[in-house]
Order: structure tokens, then C-alpha cells, then sequence
């Protein structure tokens, strides 16, 4: 039987020289992987206690709404700006040439909600820490992380304070 690992597609030097880029695409694309992928993630949160899981545009929408489903929990979209259409709440964040920001409805977590957040992966941890403190601003509490790939060598686990990641697959380098 395959690993998780075996179905990421890993592309030297790109986007630039020293890059290795972990394509997730790869994962979807092949029924097998997709589903080993979202089964091992839950496997991850299986003792976590929260009400609603949050995804991120757009690959965390692929594996949160799964889980969401499996889980009998309901799922709320962070997207990028200007992209809902109720009131909504925003955070910037830092990329590496210049800013990005994600917001939710203003209504999509009420006061005390334990919120699990679901995306495709962590490399510097900003898109995560936005998601955090969009999920703190709207009375929520984040009860974990989990990503599909952690780039470790990235640091954004650091980026976190203490709160609850898990990853499926965790690569060292860049």
C-alpha cells in the first residue's frame, strides 16, 4: 500500500533554484491519494473536541468539507477579500513580496464555538495566524490546525503560540 507521501509530486527548483515545491494536486488528482489524505487527517483530529471546521481558499475547502461532512459539523469559508457577500471580518497578512488579506462572515462563529481550522499546508505560518485571529475576533476558539504538508524548514509553526497543529505529512526543508 502506498504511503501519503507517495502521491505528492515533488518539483526541484521551482519557483525558483533551491525550491523543492510540493504539489498537492497530485494528491487530488488520484481517488486513492485523495482519500488516503483526507482519512489520515482525520485521523489526526480524531480526539479533538470542536463545533465547526473553517477551511481556507481553496484547498482547504477540498479537505474541510470532507471532514466537516464525515463529522456531521458545519463548514465556514475563509476567503480572499472581496469574495463574500455578507458583512465580514479581515485580516492581513505578510507574503513574501507584499500583503494578502482573508476575511469570513461576520456571522459564520458565534461566541465560544471551538473551531478546528483545515488547510492543504503550513510553510510560514501567516495565512494560519490570520485564520486564527479571524476565528479570536469572532469570539471563537481555535481548537486546532490541521494541514495536509508542513514545510518545516519554514517556520511557521513557530508562528502559532502553543496552538494545536497536526500535519500529515511534515517535509524538513524548504
Amino acid at each position: 500500500m502506498k504511503k501519503l507521501e507517495d502521491y505528492v509530486r515533488s518539483i526541484p527548483d521551482f519557483p525558483e533554484e533551491g525550491i523543492i515545491f510540493r504539489d498537492v494536486t497530485s494528491v487530488l488528482q488520484d481517488a486513492q491519494g485523495l482519500h488516503l489524505a483526507i482519512d489520515t487527517m482525520q485521523e489526526l483530529i480524531k480526539d479533538l473536541d470542536y463545533d465547526v471546521v473553517a477551511g481556507a481558499e481553496s484547498r482547504g475547502f477540498i479537505f474541510g468539507a470532507p471532514i466537516a461532512y464525515n463529522n456531521r459539523k458545519p463548514f465556514v469559508l475563509i476567503r480572499k477579500k472581496g469574495k463574500l457577500p455578507c458583512e465580514t471580518v479581515e485580516r492581513s497578512y505578510d507574503l513574501e513580496y507584499g500583503q494578502a488579506v482573508i476575511e469570513m462572515h461576520k456571522d459564520s462563529i458565534r461566541q465560544g464555538q471551538k473551531v478546528l481550522i483545515v488547510d492543504d499546508l503550513i510553510a510560514t505560518g501567516g495565512t494560519t495566524r490570520a485564520m486564527i485571529e479571524l476565528v479570536e475576533s469572532l469570539g471563537g476558539i481555535v481548537a486546532g490546525v490541521v494541514v495536509l504538508m508542513e514545510l518545516a524548514g519554514l517556520k511557521g509553526r513557530e508562528k502559532l503560540d502553543g496552538y494545536r497543529l497536526d500535519s500529515a505529512i511534515c517535509y524538513p526543508g524548504k
